[in-house]
């Protein structure tokens, strides 16, 4: 069974590592902090001297750390994982940190015969503790396959994204939404209560309807962006407009500010402009696209699968 040095065990980091040792892994472990250590030592881990000293003797180095610049000291600089890493050995790092960072690092391994994964994860504190996170990993797929044994140790959706810096990727996307969808919530929810109906109530309405089975996410983009076919519409863009445009008049009347409405609301303009909308109302994706630059298509995708996901990982709402 290959050895695993885990450095960084805080709020994502403890549970984790709890988890590796849970599954009978050898583990050496390194954090600023004795008094966190100290558990897994207890059960048999031992305490490292360095990240240098952890790489010398482990197969395997995950870090979980605060940001870009702790990652960056711990893997790459004096006493670092870089320094002691032996050949065939796999710097996993778990942070949510920088892509090209991450892109910068992994020629320097691989110049010592070492190999690099970036592999950030999302379930928060609690899931790190019961195993019930999302890991989204980047990098060399052989690596992946190797490591995924010891990944799933700890993750219960365990998925490759690509290249190195993939999963960071995907993690700034995962949480950017994220953060998107939480002003909406916020708006929504404010203006409803504003609008005189109770706080429990508008959050029922919202969950239980398409918004919180999240329709858009799953059934809708493979259906209409994934294939670039906006027509026969389920939803048509002309009716969506009138109804955001009623949320934005109502946010006026109550005297509630909703910035992100009123830039869907442009958007839909806009699309309406382009005589869109009679089309399907995902079709202001397209603007985004115009705007970025880039396409966003996956025609293999099936629709009915994907609408599934939800009533087949409910752990996943």
């Amino acid at each position: 069974m290959e050895s695993v040095g885990f450095i960084g065990l805080g709020n994502m980091g403890g549970g984790m590592a709890g988890n590796i040792q849970k599954a009978d892994y050898p583990m050496v472990v390194l954090d600023l902090r004795e008094a966190l250590m100290q558990p897994l030592i207890d059960q048999g881990a031992r305490k490292g001297a360095s990240a240098a000293e952890i790489a010398s003797q482990c197969d395997m180095i995950f870090t979980s750390l605060p940001g870009p610049a702790e990652v960056e000291a711990v893997a790459t600089g004096p006493g670092g994982v870089l320094e002691g890493i032996r050949e065939g050995g796999v710097y996993i790092d778990l942070s949510t940190s920088r892509p090209t960072l991450i892109r910068q690092i992994e020629p320097k391994f691989r110049d010592k015969g070492a190999h690099v994964l970036d592999a950030p994860v999302s379930g928060g504190k609690s899931g790190a503790q019961s195993r019930n996170l999302a890991v989204m990993v980047g990098g060399e797929r052989e690596v992946f396959e190797r490591v995924k044994p010891v990944l799933d140790a700890f993750g219960d959706k365990v998925f490759y994204a690509g290249a190195i810096g993939a999963g960071s990727v995907c993690k700034l996307v995962h949480n950017m939404i994220g953060h998107g969808i939480r002003q909406a919530i916020a708006e929504g929810l404010t203006l409803g209560v504003k609008a005189g109906v109770d706080p429990e109530a508008v959050w029922e309405c919202v969950r239980r309807g398409a918004v919180g089975r999240m329709s858009s996410l799953h059934g809708g983009l493979p259906a209409t962006v994934f294939k670039g076919e906006f027509d026969p519409p389920s939803f048509a863009l002309e009716l969506s407009r009138k109804d955001i445009r009623l949320a934005t008049e109502l946010g006026r009347e109550f005297n509630v500010p909703m910035p992100v409405a009123n830039i869907a609301e442009q958007l839909a303009i806009a699309s309406m402009n382009r005589g869109w909308g009679p089309k399907d109302s995902s079709i202001t994706f397209l603007l985004q696209e115009e705007a970025a630059g880039v396409e966003v298509r996956a025609p293999h995708v099936d629709p009915a699968k994907a609408a599934k996901f939800i009533s087949t990982h409910p752990d996943a709402e």
